[in-house]
């Protein structure tokens, strides 16, 4: 996917920069393969804001997308790739049945579709197949102790059966660097890396849409479409709103950066789930030698 630049033929067009989306399917999406989603504003269920900076935006229909690729030894092909507003990257919609999609077989069969996470270089017509060993192709997915070593990856599961939950946003992606014991070695986009076990599941490629991180909005409008509010910085506020808040003219804060309730924030380390501090190998805060 390339990117457009508009000519300043209005402020709103002015620097906008967006995602070419021209060659992606044009209609809707499959009404089957979709369910209703309710905005919370930020809200729980007692009604109190507990994420600020959440309201409006664009109503939104869930796609139901398969994360888990447990359908083995069962070729698919693809049908179109689509736009999600859900999330950045692109998908693919995948047919198993021998059936055409949209069409109706001689004994009333329907073809069989799911949603995946579009991969770089998946064209629609190409073939993809989910097993415990397969061909190491973008979008083929299979048990990443199956990967050979230097593969890059997507859709990456932490427990088997529970669905990917690594790399899934656009451009991601995580590259297999070892084996050990049964175990698999990864390093993340993050510099981190760590252990997952061999029987799970993963996704050759990287996720599509890797221009997404290019983009430029242009206006405060197109944020408020995403449902994403303005936030009112902490030293524009009064002491009793903000640690920041107060001063005679304008200060910058007086302290290190924290949330209203005087949390630290900006790289302040808020991890605490010790069990899986074994399957760490290396910190994504390591500080790198040289």
């Amino acid at each position: 996917m390339a990117l457009k630049h508009y000519n300043p033929t209005s402020p709103s067009r002015r620097g906008l920069i967006l995602v070419d989306r021209s060659s992606l399917h044009k209609g809707g999406p499959v009404k089957a393969l979709t369910e209703g989603k309710r905005k919370t504003g930020g809200r729980n269920n007692k009604g109190h804001v507990t994420s600020r900076g959440i309201a409006g935006g664009h109503k939104q229909r869930y796609r139901i997308v398969d994360f888990k690729r447990r359908l083995w030894d069962v070729e698919g092909t693809v049908e179109r790739l689509e736009y999600d507003p859900n999330r950045t990257a692109f998908l693919a919609l995948i047919n198993y049945g021998a059936v055409p999609f949209g069409e109706v077989g001689e004994n009333g069969e329907k073809s069989d579709v799911a949603y995946i996470i579009a991969p770089q270089r998946l064209a629609v017509g190409d073939k993809v197949i989910a097993g415990k060993k397969t061909d190491v192709k973008p979008g083929n997915a299979m048990e990443i102790g199956q990967m050979p070593v230097g593969t890059i990856v997507h859709n990456v599961e932490m427990k088997p059966g529970k669905g990917g939950q690594i790399a899934r946003s656009a451009g991601t992606y995580v590259q297999v660097v070892g084996r050990d014991r049964g175990m698999v070695i990864v390093r993340l986009n993050s510099g981190e890396q760590r252990y997952i076990r061999g029987d799970c599941m993963a996704t050759v490629g990287a996720v599509s849409n890797p221009d997404n991180q290019n983009t430029n909005l242009a206006k405060a409008g197109r944020n408020r479409w995403k449902g994403i509010r303005p936030l009112t910085r902490g030293v524009a506020k009064n002491p009793v709103d903000h640690p920041h808040g107060g001063g005679e003219g304008r200060t910058s804060g007086g302290r290190h950066p924290v949330t209203p309730w005087g949390k630290p924030t900006k790289g302040a380390r808020t991890r605490h789930n010790k069990s899986t501090d074994r399957m760490i190998i290396r910190s994504r805060h390591a500080k790198k030698k040289g």
